[in-house]
């Protein structure tokens, strides 16, 4: 399984790349594996603020249907229409074009409260 040196993550199964002021985030592989097949992705926070740990969408697979958690507070800049006709992009390459949201970050400081690869790793149990 891949988690990746340069990303940020949350217990919650939420991956952070930071560019800057702004943040790309997705849901990690662990999390794509233990959903399945993804269907339908709904993200309906474009151009909102979301504070840090409340729900900006949800993912729903064959199997379930799951919340997706901001990892911290930021505004929605824009979501990845690539899922609009491929949601499966989560399955296949969750760190690249399976992304979810850009995001402008509130407040830097915030990222220093996310997980390490290693730390998510040992969270796991991977």
């Amino acid at each position: 399984m891949n988690f990746p040196a340069e990303l940020k993550y949350t217990k919650d199964h939420e991956w952070v790349r930071v560019e800057g002021d702004e943040a790309i985030i997705g849901i990690t592989e662990f999390a794509q594996r233990e959903l399945g097949d993804i269907v339908f992705i709904e993200i309906p926070t474009v151009g909102e603020e979301v504070a840090a740990n409340d729900v900006f969408g949800t993912v729903e697979a064959v199997k379930t249907v799951s919340d997706l958690f901001m990892p911290i507070t930021s505004t929605v800049l824009s979501v990845n229409e690539k899922l609009d006709g491929s949601p499966e992009l989560v399955n296949t390459d969750p760190y690249g074009d399976g992304w979810m949201v850009k995001v402008k970050v509130a407040d830097g400081t915030a990222l220093d409260s996310l997980l390490s690869a290693e730390a998510y790793q040992e969270l796991v149990g991977v």
